[in-house]
Order: structure tokens, then sequence, then C-alpha cells
């Protein structure tokens, strides 16, 4: 509270959640009850009786939309009368008895000095707008992503255009159109790069899909990303490291890849924020459980695009080990069930990023083992079954259910059919098991 006192907040308040001792039968009269109360209610609230009063309404508004002391992108239009508001009812995420009608967006005129691209957390690649810079809506605006290299294509924008650009939704900068009168002859068209900004690895954009990505598993821009999911529970399981020491770890220069993880000591660990000898000594007896994975957690914690937990056990199965899956062409890993080929090419590019490579030898200089399969002919009881896990387990967790079952020979899917033959079912299952019992499984 004493932070918050000390900021220039202020709001106008326009509902009542709960109100004992008083009958208000609209809204209107809530507004005028709560002004007298000593709340701060908007003084541009009216009351209109048809429809034509909406439009004036909110062309009065549109009109003195610049003089006001605070951004607004419309009005909101609402039934007066309380009971008609609950007879009418609301939908999940709006009522049925109020409706918002925007303003159009204010736009401007400036030029594109540049494009320059940016690397999200999940490695993909957006090209921005590098403006100069211009006022919309009392807004300075100097950078408007340009989302991919299709928009970018549709809108024919290059570098040194000038363009009309606006505040969508009043709040993210966009870029309209581009104003082609203008042009000069000296504008540059602009091409997405076939290598990493930030780390230098492989740029692919995947079929049927309108973005480009970063392959590099140690990438700067999305290591914190990739490390939570290196260390998840069904990938190295490294219970205790979360994702708040893990981005510590990253800020503080710790580590700068998932191989780093192995080399950390106890002296290290406690650099960070809130640690203690004890909690200390748990993540490195975390780290030290995670040295021996199974070949398809160790595949799976990768993060390898497009390659989930039942794929990863698929891969390991057929290639018995990570070396031999490295070799692989994309012809190859097409043959596999399951494997198609925009699959096929995330693989095949992830083993050949000389990037991920360093990263895979470091692992191994770091302890982990990377495990063979076993390709002895196994008894295999569940060969040819389908099962479904439904609820929690006492003594598995879910993925090492699916182990046992894949182990036995058996399949795991996540959804009750036909060709389902058991449903296993732990505490509190969901819909899988009505379903089950509906279908006499």
């Amino acid at each position: 509270p004493r932070v918050t006192s000390a900021r220039p907040l202020g709001m106008f308040v326009y509902g009542i959640g709960r109100v004992e001792g008083v009958e208000i039968a609209n809204h209107w009269d809530s507004i005028q009850y709560l002004k007298g109360l000593g709340f701060k209610v908007s003084q541009y609230i009216d009351v209109c009786e048809s429809v034509a009063q909406v439009k004036d309404y909110y062309q009065r508004m549109l009109g003195m939309r610049d003089e006001l002391p605070y951004e607004i992108d419309g009005i909101v239009i609402k039934v007066n009368e309380f009971n008609l508001q609950r007879r009418m009812g609301e939908l999940s995420r709006s009522p049925r008895w109020a409706v918002a009608w925007k303003f159009p967006a204010q736009q401007e005129h400036t030029r594109i000095n540049d494009i320059i691209v940016s690397v999200g957390r999940t490695g993909a690649l957006t090209p921005v707008a590098v403006l100069e810079p211009v006022k919309v809506g009392g807004v300075e605006v100097s950078r408007a992503s340009l989302h991919n290299e299709d928009e970018i294509r549709k809108k024919d924008i290059r570098i040194g255009d000038t363009v009309v650009i606006q505040r969508a939704g009043d709040v993210i900068p966009e870029v309209v159109k581009v104003v082609e009168s203008k042009r000069n002859g000296r504008e540059r068209k602009f091409t997405m790069p076939d290598r990493c900004p930030v780390c230098g690895s492989k740029v692919e954009r995947p079929d049927g899909e309108a973005v480009h990505r970063c392959t590099g598993i140690a990438c700067p821009a999305q290591i914190k990303e990739n490390l939570a999911h290196f260390v998840s529970k069904g990938a190295m399981d490294m219970d205790g490291l979360g994702f708040k020491f893990l981005e510590q770890m990253v800020d503080k220069g710790i580590i700068k890849d998932q191989a780093d993880l192995y080399f950390l000591t106890k002296e290290d660990i406690m650099r960070m924020d809130r640690m203690g000898d004890k909690l200390a000594e748990n993540i490195l007896s975390a780290i030290e459980g995670s040295r021996n994975p199974r070949l398809t957690n160790l595949i799976y914690a990768l993060g390898i695009r497009n390659v989930g937990f039942h794929l990863a056990g698929v891969l390991a199965k057929r290639f018995t080990s990570i070396d031999n899956l490295a070799k692989q062409g994309i012809d190859e890993l097409i043959q596999v069930h399951e494997v198609g080929p925009i699959v096929a090419e995330s693989i095949y590019n992830f083993f050949h990023n000389p990037k991920n490579r360093q990263v895979l030898d470091k692992l191994e200089r770091g302890g982990v083992v990377f495990p063979v399969e076993d390709v002895t002919e196994k008894e295999a009881p569940l060969k040819g079954m389908t099962f479904v896990l439904t609820g929690g387990m006492d003594s598995l967790t879910r993925d090492e259910a699916r182990a046992v079952i894949e182990d036995l020979g058996g399949r795991v899917s996540s959804s009750v059919s036909k060709n389902t033959d058991y449903v296993v079912v732990g505490k509190e299952p969901g819909s899988k098991y009505d379903n089950a019992l509906k279908m006499g499984i």
C-alpha cells in the first residue's frame, strides 16, 4: 500500500459487485449512487433513448477524443435496466447486454529506416521495422512488428518506404500499407536471413508455416525455455530446478547451455538468490540423478522441433542410440511410421547443426551417459494392444506407466476409441473413464 499510494493512479468506478439495503433498478441509477458516495465516475456517461442517439453520442465522443486527458479507443453501449441484463445473460467471456463500438485507429505517415530481425523465446524470427519516430495517438512509435516474410511480400514493404502506421486496437504499432507514390527508386527489398542473428545457427521455415525459426538449442534468445524443457519431468527430470532458478543461472552467467548444468559446483549454485546449503545440495543431487537417462527421455529432452515424448520413444526403438539417429538422412527418417517430411527435416536439421553437436559432445563430457536401446527380442505380451491412462496412480508417474506399457510391446493413446483395448484407471479419473464404461471397454 505504501508503494501504491505514492503512484499517480486514478480510476473511474462504473459498477457494483454487491450492495445491501439499497434497491437500484438500472445502470444509470447505480452510477449516480456511486457518485453520491464520493466515488469518481466518468462525466461523459449518458442515457440514450434510441439507436440514433447512440450514433450521435459515438460521433460526439470521437470528436472529443484528442481533447481528453487520457486515451480511449471507443465507447461501450449497455442495456440500462438490470432485469433486462439478467434476462439477456452472459457468454463465457462477455455479457450479451453490452457491446464495444471502437473508433477507427489513428494513423500517421513515417519512413522505414531499416528492417531488423528479433528472435523470440521459442526461436521464432520476427522482422521488425525501425521507423522514423512519429507520434501516434499520443505515443511515440519507433518500431513496428512486420510479423513474417509473407506479410512483407503481401504488402510489398521495403527499406526506405514511406508507410502508413497505426496502433492496432490503439496499442500495438502496425504498418498498414506503403505509400507507393513517395517511392524514389532507392528503396531496398528485405530478405529473411538464413542464419540466426543471435547465435548463427541455421534458420528453417517448415513447410506450411509462416514463421522462420532458429534451430540452435543453445541460442541465447531461447535458452531459458529450452532449459526448462530439458529439466522437466518427461525429459531429464531434475526435480527442484524450477524456471526461476534457471532464469537466474542464465542472467548471472552461471550457465549458457544445457550441458553447463553438469559442470555446476555447489559454489556456483550458492551464487543464486535465496539459496541455502540444503537446497543447493538437493539441486546437485537432482542433476547427478539425471546422468543415466532412458534414450526416450534424452531424445525428448533435446527439444527437437515437432518431436514429442511419444515420437521420441518411437525413434529410440527404431534407431537405438543418439549417434545412430544423428546419422540418418531425411529419406531414412521418413521410413519410420509416424514421421513425415516436416518432422524428418526437423530431426535432420537438428543433428546437422554444428552448435547442437557441440552441446551434445559437452553433455557427454559432463558425464551424461548416452544409452543404447536393447534391441534383443523381448517378450512382448502387450504387443498390438492399445491402452489409455486416466487419473492419478500411486506407484508410477504417467510417463513411467507409459514406459512400462511400451516396454511390454503395447501402445498408449490419449483418447478412448473403438480401437482401445484397456483403460487404466487411477484416482479421480476424468471423462475417459466414463467413455470406457459407455463403450464396454
